[in-house]
């Protein structure tokens, strides 16, 4: 085994404890000490996986067969300290639960990854990790997906979805299901959903395309200094409320709505499309106002941007 020492980041990590983040990978790959891991468990269509993961990503995507297949790595910066981090699974009946287990009294940087091939009718309940990325493909069943300092992307799920992390990206196609991003410091990415929508973010922008909305259901989306683009296309009278500052805001919907509008900016301009049939107040900053025979109420508000409410 070839290894490389960076002398530069020598003094960086004598300040290390514990088991450091994935990402240190970009120091070069080479100074970890690495041993694959596979791991096979019967399971049925409809069962449910949960996993509990440190410093490492995830990826799971469905087969045709009864069975759960479990390949990955395990790392450390020492042979010694990569042979001590432990990776269990406890098969219950139709559940099954995954653990990586942290080294203790140990420093260095170590974790795991986990590629997993998982029957297609499968319920995601806790799939964990930190300083890693979780991939979601091809799923039916619900979803409960969260990181740190990884981001989270799904592709074709029909179920709900909650998918939480910091410091990075969600990004989501193909979701026939209730939706729910939470992050910060990362963009909210949504194409194609049917179902509820509800998102949040700091210092990045929201961007989602609902082609289908659920009856009774209010969307959400919530940022700060990012910029939120919403779009609406089934949008029959559900409440929506939009929150941002220091940025712009782009709601779209149909042509034909009826809507009870509260817009307001600072320091900008609304942009409406829409004629009012009756009205409150309207300046540069503020629409207060019903569209048509009014009905759902939709209030946009940002600060320091402009808000644009356009027409499909």
């Amino acid at each position: 085994m070839t290894r490389r020492i960076l002398f530069s980041l020598a003094p960086v990590a004598l300040l290390l404890t514990g088991c450091d983040i994935e990402d240190m990978s970009s120091w070069g790959s080479s100074d970890k000490f690495k041993e694959d891991f596979h791991l096979s468990y019967p399971m049925k269509p409809g069962g449910t996986l949960a996993i509990d993961n440190f410093n490492g990503s995830i990826e799971i995507a469905s087969w045709e067969k009864d069975e759960i297949d479990v390949n990955g790595i395990k790392y450390g910066g020492t042979e010694e300290l990569m042979r001590a981090v432990k990776v269990e699974g406890d098969l219950q009946g139709n559940v099954l639960r995954l653990r990586t287990i942290r080294p203790e009294g140990r420093r260095g940087n170590c974790g795991a990854k986990y590629i997993l091939r998982v029957p297609k009718k499968m319920m995601l309940e806790g799939i964990v990790s930190s300083n890693g990325s979780i991939r979601v493909d091809n799923i039916v069943g619900n979803a409960r997906l969260q990181s740190s300092n990884g981001s989270v992307k799904v592709r074709s799920l029909e179920g709900k979805l909650d998918a939480k992390t910091s410091n990075a990206s969600i990004d989501v196609a193909g979701v026939h299901g209730d939706f729910v991003g939470r992050t910060s410091n990362g963009s909210i990415t949504v194409d194609g959903l049917e179902g509820g929508f509800e998102a949040s973010t700091s210092n990045s922008s929201i961007k989602a395309r609902v082609e289908k909305l659920a009856e009774g259901r209010p969307v959400k989306a919530d940022s700060s200094n990012g910029s939120i683009d919403l779009s609406l296309p089934d949008y029959k009278g559900q409440s929506v409320d939009v929150d941002t500052s220091n940025s712009s805001v782009t709601l779209r919907l149909p042509a034909k709505v009826n809507a009870d509008l509260r817009v307001s900016t600072s320091n900008s301009s609304i942009t409406n499309d829409y004629e009012l049939s009756s009205t409150g107040t309207i300046s540069k900053t503020r629409v207060d106002g019903k569209v048509g025979t009014g009905g759902g109420p939709i209030r946009v508000t940002t600060s320091n941007g402009s808000v644009r409410l356009q027409k499909l």
